[in-house]
């Protein structure tokens, strides 16, 4: 018997005379395609998915463990994610926009200094203490080393981010032209977001309460760092510690709380009786429960350990406040994360109470 496998053979041939064509390897692919003159699309994918198109300009996407998605008419447009999320779209112009871990620069606007970050800038395990000047000099060196904090930590967590005017919520007695400094009148008008896009406050009325009266429930009673990670468990391996006490100078209007609540202008950091208490507020409410300690909405701190009446570490006392809570002891370096039950008298330190000298940082504009 006689088998015939001839019209198997024209569509063999024709396969492998033609051109072979998106060959790729090692999870990574380039495409190229046109829609009219000079048009080219790069695009690249590790661990994601990367979608790009263009029409008469260049558009290059590239993307890590997230999903990125570029399109650009008559313009370029360059994405890039790592862990997160992030489109961008020209037409006729350049953009650019960036993520790492989630959230974007354009909203990026509010944090609390992590005691990581301080650590890091300071090169001391203890922090800055109330000294906060970072290589400035001259009057208002401590506010302006403060900001240059505030935008060299956001640099850090989200590159493009310390672009941005960053400014710490800090009073002072006198800024650059001599003149007193509140720290509400430093920070711009809102509305500010934490690193993960979560809204802190519409604007400065709502910023004028104990907490920020329109925050996301998932900010409002645990301020969040640079990283966006809830400040009170900054390492969720980790139980909770005991670091609420955040540097301000501030009274509950945002205003400069006293003279000698400054660390003098943020530039002192001995521990000497002379560069008097820096008042500070809580990034979350202190409730410690059973009477003793108010827990807002007063100024009487009856019971707190250390003195009430403003004479010694504690003053005025309102536990609930972000902006004005409580005196530290002192303006020295230090660090402490264990309840105690208050500021204590002996340490002269901007942790004393519960912290390590962090505060607040704020872009001018969102």
């Amino acid at each position: 018997m006689t088998r015939t496998y001839l019209p198997l053979l024209l569509p063999l041939t024709l396969a492998l005379l033609s051109p072979v064509v998106g060959v790729g390897c090692s999870g990574s692919d380039s495409d190229v395609g046109a829609s009219g003159d000079s048009s080219t699309t790069t695009s690249s994918s590790s661990g994601g998915n990367t979608t790009s198109s263009s029409s008469g300009g260049n558009t290059t996407s590239s993307s890590s463990g997230g999903n990125t998605t570029s399109s650009s008419s008559g313009g370029n447009t360059t994405s890039s994610s790592s862990g997160g999320n992030t489109t961008s779209s020209t037409s006729g112009g350049d953009a650019t926009s960036s993520t790492s871990g989630g959230g974007t620069t354009e909203k990026f606007s509010f944090f609390v200094t992590s005691l990581v970050a301080l650590q890091e800038l300071s090169g001391s395990q203890d922090g800055f203490g109330g000294d906060l000047r970072f290589g400035e000099t001259g009057a208002g060196a401590g506010l302006r080393g403060a900001d240059k904090i505030c935008a060299t930590i956001a640099e850090k967590s989200m590159p493009g981010a310390g672009a941005k005017q960053w400014r710490a919520f800090l009073s002072a007695v006198a800024g650059e032209d001599g003149k007193q400094v509140n720290a509400i009148d430093r920070i711009g008008q809102g509305p500010w977001y934490d690193r993960l896009g979560r809204l802190l406050a519409n604007n400065k009325e709502e910023l004028l309460n104990d907490r920020p009266s329109a925050a996301d429930p998932a900010i409002i009673d645990d301020f969040p760092n640079e990283d966006g990670v809830p400040n009170h468990q900054p390492d969720p391996s980790q139980p909770e510690v005991d670091n609420h006490d955040m540097l301000t100078g501030t009274n509950d209007k945002g205003q400069l709380y006293s003279a000698t609540a400054t660390c003098k202008d943020w530039t002192a950091k001995s521990g000497d009786s002379s560069e008097g208490r820096p008042r500070v507020g809580h990034s979350w409410p202190r409730n410690f429960g059973g009477g003793g300690f108010p827990t807002g909405g007063g100024s009487s701190g009856a019971g707190f350990p250390g003195g009430s009446t403003g004479a010694g570490p504690g003053g005025n006392i309102n536990m609930a406040n972000w902006m004005s809570s409580l005196d530290e002891s002192g303006c020295a370096p230090g660090i402490n994360l264990l309840e105690q039950g208050g500021p204590l008298p002996g340490a002269v330190t901007v942790g004393s109470g519960g912290g390590y000298g962090g505060f607040y940082c704020f872009a001018l504009t969102p």
